[in-house]
């Protein structure tokens, strides 16, 4: 099974699973799930080939959806389900394929379409990073930024990726080669042919174009009860734009 941490403790309510994007980890989430985790149980999940889940020959959404599944079927009750970037298409394929496994489900900035946003610069940043030279993150975020081409964005993901690197052992907690190889899986959406009927919030960062309204259409037809909103001043990575924002957008629906 994959791994997870867990953030408070069984409630009558249905607990919740936090399935995170592309390069990231459930660490990523620990400061919402602790938040949330005052009503409720919180996992936050490790996704296979990231932090500290084992490492697949593939990795492509029905494999993460069937280990989002299982997660939940640990728990022997119904869950809700949120996921961001890469962890909210996971996120979807499970609710249109096994949607009486979900209660309700928030997809955080990102939309059940294909992408044409290149992560190789991410990849080729790491990969090329001399691991034996680095002493800690902050080094190795210095050098990552430079290799992206040391703008401020480049800092911001600099930042973000060296969260993944475990420096005392000189290795990435990322299984770099599978990601590079699926990477056309990553960025796409399989064609399923189910829908979730239960309440679902697209939850964007207004400053992303990563959901757009031209989106809406595809949405709907998979998610018929979709709502939309809108973090105003976030990005992509809205929940550690706007974490607070973040954290009430989810948990008015959650116990709506």
């Amino acid at each position: 099974m994959i791994a997870l941490t867990r953030y408070g403790t069984p409630s009558d309510r249905p607990p919740l699973v936090i399935a995170h994007g592309l390069f990231g980890s459930g660490r990523n989430w620990g400061v919402i799930a602790k938040r949330l985790s005052d009503a409720r149980e919180v996992l936050a999940v490790d996704m296979r080939n990231h932090g500290d889940s084992p490492w697949t020959r593939r990795h492509d959404y029905p494999g993460m959806a069937a280990d989002l599944a299982e997660v939940i079927a640990a728990q022997g009750r119904d869950c809700d389900l949120l996921g961001h970037s890469m962890g909210g298409k996971a996120a979807m394929v499970l609710a249109l394929t096994a949607p009486a496994r979900l209660r309700r489900l928030i997809v955080a900035d990102i939309a059940p379409v294909a992408y044409g946003h290149s992560q190789q610069p991410a990849l080729d940043a790491m990969r090329g990073l001399d691991l034996a030279s680095i002493g800690s993150r902050a080094e190795a975020t210095v050098a990552l930024a430079e290799r992206l081409g040391g703008t401020a964005e480049a800092r911001g993901l600099a930042a973000f990726l060296a969260q993944s690197l475990d420096v005392k052992a000189g290795r990435w907690r990322l299984n770099l080669d599978t990601l590079a190889q699926d990477m056309d899986a990553i960025l796409g959406f399989p064609d399923i042919e189910g829908r979730f009927d239960g309440p679902a919030l697209f939850l964007a960062g207004a400053e992303s174009d990563y959901i757009q309204r031209a989106h809406r259409d595809a949405i709907k037809a998979l998610f018929p009860a979709a709502r939309f909103a809108k973090i105003p001043g976030a990005g992509h990575w809205l929940h550690a734009d706007k974490p607070r924002e973040f954290e009430a957008a989810a948990r008015a629906f959650l116990d709506a």
